[in-house]
């Protein structure tokens, strides 16, 4: 038995048709199998010729039928008797692989340059990474040197703190030794102003006796 299957819709091609159409042929054991790409009236097809006893090729129908690739979009499927040669399953086999291989090479030869391009970026990453760390290893160095920087300032604080306090200690002995000095030269002024004030009238008085007797009062 003889089949021409018509598969026609708004997105049937380089959706890989083809290759699912080969799958369920493989699958059903169908010996006989052709398949290529039509444009009518402005609409994409598939037309595949299928070769094989009734049974497996009802089989291929129905399943074809229930499903589809994932992102074609499928108006109509139709089928008629053929007459015409068709060819081997295998060989459509063979011309998949081929079709794939050579979709597959633009994409190797982008991933390669794309590969390439990566080592060149990895590459340029790697020195910038070891100049980070010459910076981070200098940042070191540095914070290192802050910290000596930081313990001699801080026996330094320790060092003004501890004067401080003791010009503070000499200060308060000191103001210790004024304010008692005061209170004694405050006591002597006491104990000197009422002698001083008898001895001014005493010499007052002899002055006086002087003058009377020289006739003077």
């Amino acid at each position: 038995m003889k089949l021409k299957i018509k598969i026609a819709g708004p997105k049937v091609h380089d959706v890989g048709y083809r290759v699912f159409l080969l799958k369920h042929a493989m699958n059903t054991a169908l010996s006989g199998l052709s398949t290529y790409n039509w444009d009518a009236d402005g609409q994409q097809e598939v037309i595949a010729l299928v070769e094989g006893d009734e049974a497996r090729i009802k089989a291929f129908l129905k399943a074809i039928e229930k499903s589809k690739p994932e992102l074609a979009e499928v108006s109509k499927i139709t089928s008629e008797p053929f007459d015409g040669e068709v060819g081997r399953t295998s060989e459509v086999a063979m011309l998949c692989s081929f079709v794939q291989l050579d979709k597959a090479i633009p994409l190797l030869l982008d991933m390669r340059d794309d590969l390439k391009e990566m080592k060149g970026d990895i590459k340029e990453m790697k020195g910038d990474i070891k100049e980070m760390k010459g910076d981070i290893k200098e940042m070191k160095g540095d914070i290192k040197e802050m910290k000596g920087d930081i313990k001699e300032m801080k026996g330094d604080i320790k060092a003004v703190r501890k004067t401080t306090e003791a010009t503070l200690e000499e200060t308060k002995a000191i103001r210790k030794t004024t304010d008692t000095t005061l209170e004694e030269i405050k006591a002597q002024r006491e104990d000197i102003q009422p002698g001083y004030g008898m001895s001014m009238q005493q010499v007052c008085v002899d002055i006086r006796a002087i003058k009377e007797r020289l006739g003077m009062l």
